[in-house]
């Protein structure tokens, strides 16, 4: 008979977490460390990584390392491949979880009538192609071995249009803000992204599936938040914790027999 708590569990398999310093990538390798995988965290800032491995490493008995890595260079994406894969070991869990709200956030919440090419290309390279730029290197070698597992962040705007009237008024660290078309396009194309590489990859045993989460807590004011729960028949917003549930149910055998699919942890908004 099948242990089935024994599906869950992840060690001697090693696990990259792309924006591993994010709100989300923190409680990602959280979570894999925790069900015993080795983690490789993967973001742009060196004394962000360095400093999120130390930590991490103090909490668990198993390997963690933090690599400096631009997700739009796919020739330093290669590079850090085998540096993971030379201190950690093959690796058969992909979180493709980086991001990009640009180096310049007034450009990002532009209007769509003063928003320009650059700042959408800007967004795209890190969000799309930076995504299928990872999901390259490191589902190649998953698929050369037979095994693997990728989950890949999208967003709830990714799968809905952003309800306007909710953003009157309300602020992120004090800024007003909204969500961009850029934003919404890029994310759109991490749901079909994700439903091309599981067909393409399948044969070779590599699952990919696609992680929507709904708004995540992280800084909002209170009329935002609360423009926003009233929309979600949970009545909140989520926490960041909320996501890594789902997270580590897709990278773990239980998932053995699901790909190609969006798992949306939204608190029911996309139901109505």
């Amino acid at each position: 008979m099948t242990a089935f708590r024994d599906l869950f569990n992840l060690k001697g398999r090693t696990a990259v977490v792309t924006g591993g310093c994010g709100i989300l990538g923190r409680r990602f390798a959280e979570g894999l460390a925790e069900f015993g995988a080795n983690v490789a965290i993967l973001d742009l800032d060196a004394q962000a990584v360095q400093r999120a491995a130390s930590d991490l490493s103090a909490r668990h008995a198993v390997s963690i390392k933090g690599y400096v890595c631009d997700i739009t260079q796919p020739g330093t994406i290669r590079h850090v491949a085998d540096s993971v894969e030379s201190d950690l070991g093959p690796v058969s869990i992909l979180l493709n979880n980086a991001a990009s709200k640009t180096r310049d956030v007034d450009a990002f919440f532009a209007p769509v009538a003063a928003f320009s090419s650059e700042t959408w290309r800007e967004i795209m390279s890190v969000n799309l192609d930076g995504m299928f730029n990872v999901a390259q290197v490191f589902g190649t070698l998953m698929a050369a071995r037979s095994y693997g597992s990728i989950v890949q962040t999208a967003s709830i705007y990714g799968l809905m249009a952003p309800d306007q009237r909710i953003y009157e008024g309300s602020e992120y660290l004090g800024r007003a803000i909204n969500t961009p078309a850029a934003y919404t396009a890029s994310k759109a194309g991490v749901i079909g992204l994700t439903k091309h590489l599981a067909a393409y990859w399948g044969p070779q045993g590599v699952r990919v599936n696609t992680l929507t989460p709904g708004g995540v807590e992280s800084g909002q004011n209170d009329t935002f938040k609360q423009r926003y729960g009233a929309r979600v028949p949970l009545g909140r917003m989520a926490r960041a914790d909320e996501m890594v549930g789902a997270v580590l149910f897709l990278v773990s055998d239980a998932a053995s027999y699901v790909t190609g699919q969006n798992i949306a942890v939204d608190g029911g908004l996309s139901a109505w």
